[in-house]
């Protein structure tokens, strides 16, 4: 990759970064295609995070932000406006500056998990689903859901009352039913979203009783690590269609390629994400 005085440079925000793999797939994407750009991790203390992001978009250089863990609600003040998704969580991973000089944020995790279920096989419109765990991640897709035709949305959360105030901003912001329910029994859904930590250990429960299932639920567990998850493993001892989260990932890259201009390629990448699938495998 040659980088030179002319080269638009993006920056991926994050504390710690070392784990971030946007930087392998895009800058990939922008030597494949041509493109005089490169993204940049940066580790920035939460402390610091308004000011270090204020002032690298006042470099003309610095054409925007990536947005990663835990930035991504802590970054949502420093906006001059964002999309709905953003409004709707509280949270972006996503900061461009536009040319009047308006600082912009969008929140692609949930689309990437609803295109998802596209590329797996699996309807939205209508359905009736679960997400486990209303964190970060657990609130983008439940926003996502709502937003693009679930017929109802219910969520768990372990936290005590962190549900209640995701379902009411939700409902506002779609008009879809929202509700919040005290176990994560999947019974009676058509899809569940597994969005909590809980298998990254070894000795992690599972985070629902994957025997309540019905034999025609769809289960997405977002995790990156220990392929195939402890969840989707026993889902498909049941015969469970069950799926990892990669595709999630995967979905996201001409979300952001778009965003932040560059439309061809995002186009292109849409038509046949197969190299990204592949970069995202090996990091």
């Amino acid at each position: 990759m040659k980088i030179s005085g002319t080269t638009r440079v993006f920056l991926i925000l994050g504390d710690p970064v070392a784990q971030v793999r946007a930087p392998a797939i895009f800058n990939h994407l922008f030597e494949q295609h041509g493109v005089d750009a490169v993204l940049v991790p940066a580790q920035v203390h939460p402390e610091d995070l308004e000011g270090f992001a204020r002032h690298a978009l006042k470099a003309g250089n610095i054409d925007g932000l990536w947005v990663a863990i835990p930035h991504k609600t802590g970054i949502v003040s420093m906006l001059d406006r964002c999309d709905a998704l953003g409004r709707a969580t509280g949270a972006v991973n996503a900061v461009r500056r536009n040319a009047d000089g308006s600082i912009e944020g969008a929140l692609f995790d949930g689309i990437g998990f609803t295109k998802a279920l596209g590329t797996f096989g699996i309807p939205l419109a209508g359905r009736n689903a679960l997400v486990v765990g209303v964190g970060g991640g657990g609130v983008a897709i439940a926003a996502s859901l709502a937003q693009q035709g679930a017929g109802r949305v219910a969520l768990y959360d372990s936290t005590p009352g962190r549900t209640e105030a995701v379902a009411a901003r939700l409902r506002a912001e779609f008009n879809t039913e929202v509700v919040s329910v005290p176990t994560a029994d999947p019974a009676g859904y058509d899809l569940v979203a597994h969005a909590t930590p809980l298998g990254l250990k070894k000795d992690d429960p599972l985070p629902f009783d994957v025997s309540r299932l019905d034999r025609d639920t769809a289960v997405v567990d977002i995790l990156m690590k220990n392929q195939p998850t402890p969840l989707v493993r026993a889902c498909r001892e049941r015969g469970i269609d069950a799926h990892p989260g990669f595709e999630m990932m995967v979905q996201q890259a001409p979300e952001y390629l778009s965003f932040f201009g560059f439309d061809d390629i995002a186009k292109t990448v849409q038509a046949d994400p197969t190299d990204v699938r592949a970069l995202l495998t090996q990091t």
